[in-house]
């Protein structure tokens, strides 16, 4: 079965992806890698909250209306506890596949941190640290969150400041919510190209060190 990455975007899509970033990339030595990943982390505790606000009225409903029909009566405590457990345990893989369902009840403060750590460490996984002159850039996409991040290496970070990149993450972040992906990333590629090329010119002999597009 296909990924959320996987179904983000389609064949064409991918190649008109990466020939934008071939071509920004002939005007500048940096490298630009895009990234789609389906989810930056698990959220378990979304999928814990989703299954006990689903399985908590189920389990009321069934006490009220099976607890008199078998002389236990609606007020018992056990039996409500038994059907809560069994509703849960029934529920809870759904809820736990279910990224559609994670989605309403994410913490916006553990995305933000759980996306930024994920552009970190795919950052360092995919090796874009290891360019001759330490100019690596990555554009991350986490599909279930719908969130953006751009990471520079230490040669980009010395002269553009991770501010800089924001308004690229606002326009590209609006893009994808309103299902215009496609074309806000690759607007994002040469927002990201124009600003690379004024400090990191393209050389002679330059060669392409990195993926151009990166499905996980």
């Amino acid at each position: 079965m296909a990924t959320m990455a996987q179904k983000f975007l389609t064949g064409d899509e991918q190649k008109k992806i990466t020939e934008t970033v071939h071509e920004m990339e002939l005007k500048t030595s940096g490298e630009i890698v895009v990234m789609v990943v389906s989810r930056s982390h698990s959220y378990p505790t979304a999928a814990i909250t989703g299954t006990v606000l689903f399985a908590l009225p189920l389990a009321l409903i069934a006490n009220m209306v099976l607890g008199p029909a078998i002389w236990i009566g609606s007020q018992n405590i056990w039996f409500f506890l038994a059907l809560f457990s069994i509703f849960y345990i029934t529920i809870h893989p759904f809820a736990n596949r279910s990224n559609s369902l994670k989605r309403f009840f994410l913490d916006p403060l553990q995305v933000e941190e759980e996306v930024s750590e994920g552009a970190i460490t795919s950052f360092f996984t995919e090796q874009l640290y290891k360019t001759e002159d330490e100019n690596g850039i990555l554009l991350y996409i986490s599909v279930m969150e719908k969130k953006v991040w751009i990471l520079g290496d230490c040669r980009i970070n010395e002269k553009i400041d991770q501010s800089t990149w924001d308004t690229i993450i606002s326009d590209l972040t609006r893009g994808i919510k309103e299902n215009n992906k496609c074309e806000a990333i690759c607007n994002a590629v040469r927002e990201i190209g124009k600003i690379l090329s004024s400090h990191f010119p393209i050389k002679e002999n330059d060669k392409d060190e990195l993926h151009n597009i990166i499905i996980r």
